[in-house]
């Protein structure tokens, strides 16, 4: 091998290595591939970025806002009210759960498809006598395998399709992806229909009772002469802190105040409300001569959240003067890219800016050990806040989390739900007609959703995934340096001489396997981009139809079932669902196996070798 080879083969082992570590984040490990590539000579330095003007990133991009207008107006929830039986069985109920989640993901971002169903499907558990688990996580299998089904239903396909224009094939068209993804997505959607929810552990949901918080929540009186008068309620947090407590409220001259602000001085005669275990939290008041106040914990031993929730109701007015009956328990499930992923509570000052409190977060179904103000959260998390409940909605809509419980299916804006129906529609249909590439297509529709308002001015840069579009545009030239070196020809034919025997349909399934295998442990976008250049040179060397081998590593990476890392979708039901990592291969693993036997022959016939 040649040095340029040596230096592909040693960044690129470096990275799968990173990408399966987990410790940073997947489009910091794309950047770091990059500069590597570049310090070594192996990706011109004027060519480092030309990744983020391809075709893929940008459309990957426009499919992102685009999505967000068919949320935003409601289109989505239409769909899902005009197709959603309401009152048929658990067959018909999830086939049609299902079938929307893979139909929708077809058109518009598969997170964005899973977010807008994960309540329509926690409700659904409830009706048919279900842990929601049992609902999540089909729906989350549905809409993976819902991104196989057209150009822009998942980013490894246009990834795919980059590939084969750049060795001089052509882009694939915008229906190329449907003749074998359609036949495998209905296949998957059957058979976890009929059989596979029933391999799906029944856990327990880490819901508003399954949080491991305080026993109780306490109110103390602060008395004359107590050093603490004076003292900002932040500062006395700060001194309490090894009794693992947290101020959730405030009763001042017979005022209860929710979430106050931590700058407000403690005064005589004020009663704090505690979320804490009582016995180490007594120890530490003692200091201050602070005393329990009467009948203030519960006599009984009641839940963390039952307590909670007797609290939200017997609340009087928050610091704006809310009714009793704006304070609300919710929980919401933290989104992949989510804005406050990475952040604490602390960083994103829930009291100061909401006027919130998050009273408990659950992850991988269990409470963390670290402190609920220092916690960094991670996508999947589970949170129980306390507040107003339309402050709490503000928050949701701000920061891109997911409520979980029953939301009632609305139309907000009907003609603009049409509106943005349209453009979609007409997006897809230039695409298809071949009349432009599909970058310029659905920019077009971008500009089409800010002109209508589809999507509000505003919202139009927070709706894309930025680590995506990172990820995608760093490992472009990455990818691109395997081809021009000759690593990827190299990999691919110790690949065909040493596994598959020189033969072909072998060859074929040694790339869907191993790009299954690599997308359920990195990301399925980074297994597509480092896969393609291998699955061309493989092609070459057997002299056969690059096609083939093209539209299996589509089918792989869109297979990412057996763990909740492989893809985005798997990691947002982790905790709403209550599961382990070992959970998912039960189902995910026998679906494996059954998209290699439906895509290979279909594979074969519908781009024969």
């Amino acid at each position: 091998m040649t040095t340029p080879q040596i230096l592909v083969f040693a960044i690129l082992t470096a990275t799968m290595a990173l990408f399966l570590w987990g410790r940073f984040r997947h489009d910091l490990v794309a950047l770091m591939a990059l500069m590597a590539c570049v310090l070594t000579g192996i990706v011109p330095a004027e060519e480092a970025f030309a990744g983020f003007g391809h075709p893929a990133v940008i459309t990957v991009a426009c499919v992102l806002i685009m999505s967000k207008g068919l949320q935003n107006t409601g289109a989505v929830d239409w769909l899902a009210q005009a197709l959603l039986p309401r009152d048929a069985g658990r067959l018909a109920s999830m086939a049609a759960l299902m079938g929307l989640g893979a139909l929708m993901s077809g058109f518009m971002n598969n997170v964005g498809a899973m977010a807008l169903l994960m309540p329509v499907a926690v409700q659904l558990s409830g009706r048919l006598g279900l842990q929601p688990g049992q609902v999540l996580m089909p729906l989350a299998f549905g809409t993976i395998l819902g991104g196989m089904t057209t150009l822009i239903g998942t980013p490894p396909n246009l990834i795919v399709s980059g590939f084969r224009a750049e060795a001089g094939l052509g882009a694939f068209s915008m229906f190329d992806f449907t003749w074998v993804g359609a036949a495998v997505a209905g296949a998957g959607v059957c058979f976890v229909t009929l059989v596979g929810w029933r391999l799906v552990p029944a856990r327990k949901a880490a819901g508003a009772e399954g949080f491991e918080t305080g026993n109780y929540l306490t109110e103390v009186r602060v008395p004359e002469g107590s050093k603490t008068i004076g003292m900002t309620l932040r500062g006395f947090e700060a001194e309490i802190q090894d009794s693992e407590a947290q101020i959730v409220g405030l009763v001042r001259n017979d005022v209860r105040m929710t979430a106050p602000h931590g700058g407000r001085r403690i005064r005589s005669g004020d009663i704090l409300v505690l979320e804490a275990n009582v016995d180490t939290l007594s120890k530490a008041l003692s200091v201050f001569g602070i005393k329990l106040e009467e009948g203030g914990p519960s006599s009984a031993p009641e839940s963390g959240a039952d307590a909670k929730e007797k609290d939200a109701k017997d609340t009087g007015e928050n610091r704006e003067s809310r009714r009793d009956e704006d304070i609300v328990l919710r929980e919401l499930a933290v989104l992949p890219g989510s804005s406050i992923v990475g952040r604490s509570a602390s960083d994103l000052r829930l009291r100061t800016r909401y006027g919130l409190n998050l009273l408990a977060v659950s992850r991988e179904g269990h409470a963390p050990r670290a402190r609920l103000r220092t916690l960094t959260l991670k996508s999947g998390d589970l949170l129980l806040m306390q507040g107003p409940a339309e402050v709490i909605a503000d928050f949701v809509n701000d920061t891109g989390c997911v409520p979980l419980g029953e939301r009632e299916l609305r139309i907000p804006d009907k003609s603009l739900a049409l509106v943005a129906g349209a453009i979609m529609v007409g997006s897809v249909g230039i695409v298809t007609a071949g009349l432009l590439p599909a970058a310029v297509a659905f920019t077009l529709g971008v500009v089409a959703s800010m002109l209508f308002r589809t999507v509000p001015l505003r919202q139009v840069y927070t709706a894309i995934d930025w680590p995506v579009v990172v990820l995608l545009a760093a490992l472009m030239p990455v990818a691109g340096a395997m081809a021009t070196t000759g690593a990827a020809d190299v990999l691919a034919r110790l690949l065909v001489e040493t596994i598959a025997q020189g033969n072909a349909i072998a060859a074929l399934g040694v790339i869907l396997v191993v790009t299954m295998f690599l997308s359920d442990v990195m990301n399925n976008a980074a297994t597509a981009a480092v896969l393609s250049p291998i699955a061309i040179g493989i092609a070459a060397t057997l002299g056969v139809n690059p096609d083939s081998y093209l539209m299996a590593v589509a089918i792989g990476a869109s297979c990412a079932f057996l763990t909740p890392i492989g893809h985005q979708n798997n990691t947002l039901i982790l905790g709403p669902g209550g599961f382990r990592f070992g959970d998912y291969w039960k189902l995910g693993l026998p679906l494996e196996v059954l998209v290699v036997a439906v895509s290979m022959p279909l594979l074969l016939i519908v781009w024969p070798l």
